[in-house]
């Protein structure tokens, strides 16, 4: 520890708060009414920034809502090490495209619970009439449904190992048995329901969270499942802040220019947004008084954040890796790959969209090119194509459909697919290893290379990345689709991405 930074803690708060803005109200006189599942750096850049601000502007209405952070999977113990070591509290730092930093220390997150140590605590905290609302940072790969059917996947080891154990709390490791078992504590012991509030980058994500819950609740007794149903609030949530992964440079730049020891800083971009279904069944914090967006319907919001920021950024990953790109501003400002990306989402994009009450779709996609562009924020095109299988059919292929299904254009986003299933091959352009991080690695890898040598060598097929029913549904049997696609990918093979994205631009065959 540098010898002028103080050490993160309740204890040195005050000293703290002479060069960084610190929670000015009683944190110990906050009740955690939250329970919060993935506590990450979007969760920390996100909620529970929300309700820090909430918790300093309105105190007397949001101190019942304060957050009790789980972590579930064996990696969160470290999360948990560092919740305990500064008392809950981390530095937030929002990196402005001047390059100027905007510091706060957030206190919003008042317990951290990690499930792993004690199950049984979990569910008791759960249970408590205390708590309010169970919100879900998980992954888009986190609520076990079928990419096809999208029904809940009853044989994972872990499900049916958890709906077996029923009551046994000490025995729960996932998230649906913790939660389905607190809800039974709950409804036994005359406790209305919590609300659980996904905050997943999903279209609809809290119709899919009941569905998790539900199926989940209904292996346990079929008539829970129903209950589950019938009681409990599943609202829906748009969520978006760019928030890349911590560096040792993000810790060494809190120290450095703050005089603050954080072992776990998070950074973001300034801009946020949160829109959110007013559907709760056992309160909820005034969050508008703090610019969520409260609405009757969040979709509009949904797919404009899915088919525009999320969609693109998956364009701005795979790109560029293969133009050489590490991190997202750079790709985001390359002269061929730029064009590229606002054309799909001018020309591909806002077609499948309704209007978004509030929102001007021109100025938004304009923000959107700032934000990609941001210098300062250093998020990498490794992070955007992580776990693609679990994003792309999300994210992407419903704006394909959307336009097969009106007769309009889909090479932009077709030559998107190509670009993951060339980076899915694992090298790139000069022969070096790309490092493919996704639950069915192995699985995409193998479609990339069966596809190689498609265009006339023994044994190759050219469409094989795209026969996966499982991500792609019956795409590969639609002419229109497959032209496109193998147009990019062949391109991208025999030319390169720079000369396939110029030639996209000009409109013309590879």
């Amino acid at each position: 520890m540098p010898e002028n930074a103080t050490a993160l803690n309740a204890q040195n708060l005050p000293e703290i708060g002479t060069r960084v803005p610190v929670p000015g109200y009683d944190r110990s006189a906050v009740t955690a009414g939250v329970v919060h599942f993935g506590v990450g750096g979007f969760h920390r850049a996100h909620q529970a920034a929300y309700l820090d601000r909430l918790l300093a502007e309105d105190f007397e209405a949001a101190k019942d809502y304060g957050i009790c952070g789980v972590g579930v999977l064996p990696g969160d113990a470290r999360m948990r090490d560092t919740m305990a070591a500064q008392d809950r509290l981390y530095t937030l730092v929002l990196k402005h495209p001047d390059g100027s930093l905007e510091p706060r220390v957030i206190g919003s997150v008042v317990e951290y619970l990690f499930a792993p140590d004690d199950p049984e605590a979990v569910v008791e905290k759960l249970a408590a009439p205390t708590t309010r609302i169970v919100s879900l940072t998980v992954t888009e790969g986190g609520y076990n449904l079928d990419d096809i059917t999208g029904e809940f996947v009853t044989d994972t080891p872990a499900v049916a190992a958890d709906a077996a154990a029923g009551p046994d709390a000490g025995k729960l490791t996932t998230v649906f048995g913790l939660v389905v078992e607190a809800l039974v504590r709950r409804r036994e012991r005359g406790l209305d329901p919590f609300t659980v509030m996904s905050c997943d980058n999903l279209q609809g994500n809290g119709h899919l969270a009941q569905t998790a819950f539900a199926a989940f609740a209904e292996l346990r007794e079929e008539a829970l499942g129903e209950w589950v149903r019938e009681h409990v609030r599943f609202p829906n949530s748009m969520v978006d802040r760019i928030t890349p992964a911590t560096t040792g440079d993000d810790v060494a730049l809190v120290e450095r220019e703050f005089g603050v020891a954080d072992s776990w800083p998070v950074v973001c971009e300034p801009f946020t947004q949160w829109a959110l279904e007013d559907a709760f069944g056992a309160g909820r914090p005034p969050l508008e008084e703090v610019g969520v967006q409260v609405v009757p319907d969040v979709e509009p919001y949904e797919l404009m954040k899915l088919r525009l920021l999320n969609a693109s950024h998956q364009a701005l990953a795979y790109f560029g890796r293969l133009l050489d790109h590490e991190l997202v501003d750079g790709a985001a400002t390359d002269p061929d790959l730029k064009p590229f990306v606002r054309a799909y989402m001018d020309a591909e994009a806002t077609p499948t969209l309704a209007p978004v009450p509030g929102v001007d779709l021109e100025e938004y996609k304009d923000t959107l090119e700032e934000r990609f562009g941001n210098p300062h924020v250093r998020d990498t095109t490794a992070r955007l194509a992580a776990e693609s299988s679990d994003r792309i059919p999300k994210w992407l292929v419903p704006v394909v459909r959307a336009n097969l299904a009106a007769g309009r254009d889909v090479h932009r986003a077709a030559a998107v697919v190509a670009s993951w299933a060339r980076y899915a091959e694992g090298v790139d352009e000069h022969g070096e290893p790309i490092t493919v991080v996704d639950r069915r690695r192995e699985r995409v890898q193998e479609a990339a290379q069966r596809q190689l040598g498609g265009d006339g060598a023994e044994g190759g097929d050219p469409l094989a990345f795209v026969r996966d029913r499982e991500l792609f549904g019956d795409l590969a049997d639609d002419e229109r689709f497959t032209a496109a696609y193998l147009d990019a990918l062949r391109g991208l093979h025999e030319h390169g991405a720079r000369a396939t994205l110029q030639r996209l631009q000009r409109g013309e065959p590879s």
